[in-house]
């Protein structure tokens, strides 16, 4: 068989392929589509894998961190981030490894300084024996992710308390992560149920509805949510909390996607669909949620992808005064709040790294966010 056959039954096995799906797209729904033209925008493709992966790790938390939440290193306080090694100076290339610290006590400063010891090779071990103990909450395990043999691993470094960061950041995850899912899914039941009401009825209650959003929009909203989060009683716990802070995060989240659901409705429910529903006899609530809803979807979903960084932020803000999450419970934004001093920037920086976590987040929701909306429109090149 000739090289010009190959490649010609190659063109028609392509063209055939090519074909086929053409023909699956024109019977696929509004989402399969989406979800096709998504599939092409690599950089939200990609985005969505790195926020897969943090909340995979935020998830099996237990797993994943070296070392529990309050696990102190008692002669490790402030100790830099471990540096991983895969070339030995003695043997060369091998298998991912740390050096070993020296620690002594500078007897003028009375703090901790950290020496590399060359002369102990730790090799990193995945899956690595520990201690039980419990995922979840009711699953005992005795294993982690990774870990070292007679030497502690401290991707991130320590704080002034000898706690891993890295740890830390891990569990603070849980919080940071999924407040903003809470908060978006609160407010986008409000926004959405309150602007369909608005939007479709009008009359009174339109009017009373619009005056409300317009009332909520001119407050302050760091003001806000600062006086919201002081009321919160003090004895209440870390459960009571996290509801709390995302009521509050949610209580000025859903104004603009009302405003938006409103205007849609309005502009829709004069259409011919919507009026032939009504003729059939179809009751207010199926017209708003089967017809009128589903014709502005991919808005909505775009309106939920950008809105979770904002929750996010909020939270972190929030914290980060001291006014969120609470210890023993941690989040980013409470992480952060060890890096307050200027101090910490010359002397240790490493307790910027939850900093990093919330920036990456935010970016990566950024780009999801625009290749949901380069797919839900029809006009896109991608």
């Amino acid at each position: 068989m000739g090289l010009k056959t190959l490649i010609k039954k190659y063109k028609e096995r392509k063209r055939k392929k090519h074909k086929k799906k053409e023909e699956k797209l024109k019977y696929a729904s509004q989402f399969q589509l989406i979800w096709h033209r998504f599939k092409k925008h690599k950089l939200a493709l990609m985005a969505l894998c790195v926020l897969t992966i943090f909340y995979l790790c935020a998830i099996f938390a237990e797993f994943v961190a070296p070392y529990g939440l309050i696990e102190r290193n008692r002669e490790y306080q402030h100790a830099p981030p471990t540096r991983v090694r895969m070339i030995s100076e003695e043997n060369g290339l091998r298998s991912p490894f740390i050096y070993g610290y020296e620690v002594k006590l500078d007897q003028e400063t009375f703090q901790y300084e950290f020496h590399l010891d060359k002369s102990e090779e730790h090799s990193i071990g995945f899956f690595k024996e520990t201690d039980p103990h419990e995922l979840f909450g009711m699953i005992t395990i005795n294993r982690t992710l990774f870990g070292v043999e007679d030497s502690p691993v401290f991707l991130f470094g320590t704080d002034r308390l000898g706690r891993d960061i890295f740890s830390r950041v891990i569990y603070g995850s849980r919080v940071s992560l999924f407040i903003g899912l809470g908060g978006v899914f609160v407010s986008f039941v409000i926004g959405t149920v309150l602007g369909g009401i608005a939007g479709y009825l009008g009359g009174w209650l339109d009017e009373l509805i619009m005056r409300l959003v317009d009332f909520l929009m001119s407050i302050p909203t760091l003001p806000l949510w600062i006086g919201l989060s002081a009321a919160l009683p003090a004895h209440w716990g870390v459960i009571e909390t996290y509801f709390a802070i995302t009521l509050i995060l949610a209580l000025m989240g859903w104004t603009g996607l009302a405003r938006v659901v409103r205007g849609k409705l309005i502009s829709l429910r004069e259409e011919e669909f919507a009026l032939a529903a009504k003729a059939a006899g179809a009751s207010e609530r199926r017209i708003i949620t089967k017809h009128l809803l589903p014709a502005f979807i991919s808005y909505l979903v775009v309106h939920l992808t950008l809105a979770i960084p904002n929750m996010i932020l909020g939270e972190t803000a929030l914290s980060f005064l001291g006014l969120g999450i609470q210890a023993p419970a941690v989040s980013w934004g409470s992480l952060l709040q060890a890096a307050q001093e200027i101090t910490v920037l010359a002397y240790n920086p490493w307790l910027l790294f939850p900093a990093l976590f919330v920036i990456v987040t935010i970016l990566m929701y950024n780009f999801v966010g625009d290749g949901i909306r380069d797919a839900a429109d029809p006009y896109s090149n991608v």
